[in-house]
């Protein structure tokens, strides 16, 4: 080898991001913790539905109106809404919080960041790979409860025309399309809360201790939401407006109560994707 080749620079190839990002979703997805998590993600719609069945009485009894757990014995689908709206406080959270706050802190930790960043690949370039692994992570755990509510409600429950909130009926394709839908506004949410962990994963080589913090802080966030003496405060709260993807079960969809949400899940992404930048930047990578 001539001492030419032997010190040129190592070509970073086109592709790189794409197969950085596979390693890390075949790393996130392949880790036993990420799979038993999901397992216990699909068991919450299939205890739901279990439970309803057995404690609630026939579908014409059971009262109508905005009622996840009511409307159950109705639809089978609404097993899957209800498992999404229970999740929401601290199990889904809990989820996103384990997977960003080990993007860069686990790397760290196994003394494994400084070896992947002479690939060679750009701070910026692992800062968005990390954060898209993270984004997907959150749709894919959404949409996995979801499936395992449908399945779950229409093997105990059936199925049938969905009768949404505003009182309409619609068919039960429509009813799983409008499913999608949350489950996208959902990502949108646990997206921003997932930047506000690939932050904190910055500041810290203990991905536990990181993990810890941002379960403190969602739980935290829905607290403070239940007090009326804060009432000011809770539109600014990260969590404040994952709730209302109810917005999406009543016909017609008005986007007045579902941009709020939107708009507040991109301002956190925006701050917090900066901030992690901007950490991580600069900082000295010694593990």
């Amino acid at each position: 080898m001539s001492a030419v080749s032997a010190h040129a620079p190592i070509p970073v190839a086109r592709g790189l991001s794409t197969r950085l990002l596979r390693s890390e979703l075949g790393l996130i997805f392949g880790r036993r913790r990420n799979q038993f998590g999901l397992v216990v993600l699909a068991a919450i719609p299939i205890l739901i539905a279990v439970g309803v069945k057995i404690a609630s009485p026939n579908p014409e009894d059971v009262a109508a109106g905005p009622d996840f757990l009511g409307a159950i014995a109705g639809n089978g689908i609404f097993v899957a809404f209800a498992a999404l709206s229970a999740s929401l406080p601290a199990f889904l959270p809990l989820a996103v919080a384990a997977i960003s706050a080990d993007s860069i802190a686990g790397e760290a930790n196994l003394g494994t960041l400084r070896y992947l960043l002479t690939v060679p690949v750009r701070r910026t370039r692992l800062l968005a790979v990390k954060y898209a692994a993270v984004v997907i992570f959150s749709f894919v755990a959404v949409t996995w409860m979801a499936l395992a509510g449908v399945l779950a409600g229409l093997a105990l429950f059936g199925g049938g025309p969905v009768v949404l909130f505003s009182g309409d009926q619609v068919s039960l394709g429509e009813g799983l399309l409008r499913l999608l839908a949350v489950c996208a506004y959902l990502t949108v949410g646990l997206a921003a809360f997932g930047a506000i962990g690939l932050f904190v994963s910055t500041l810290t080589e203990q991905p536990l201790g990181a993990t810890i913090a941002l379960v403190m802080l969602a739980v935290g966030s829905f607290i403070v939401d239940t007090i009326p003496q804060l009432d000011w405060l809770h539109p600014y709260l990260f969590t404040h407006w994952w709730q209302a993807f109810g917005e999406l079960l009543r016909d017609p969809v008005t986007m007045d109560g579902l941009w709020p949400g939107l708009r507040s899940a991109a301002a956190y992404t925006l701050i917090f994707l900066t901030a992690a930048w901007a950490r991580f930047a600069d900082r000295d990578i010694t593990s």
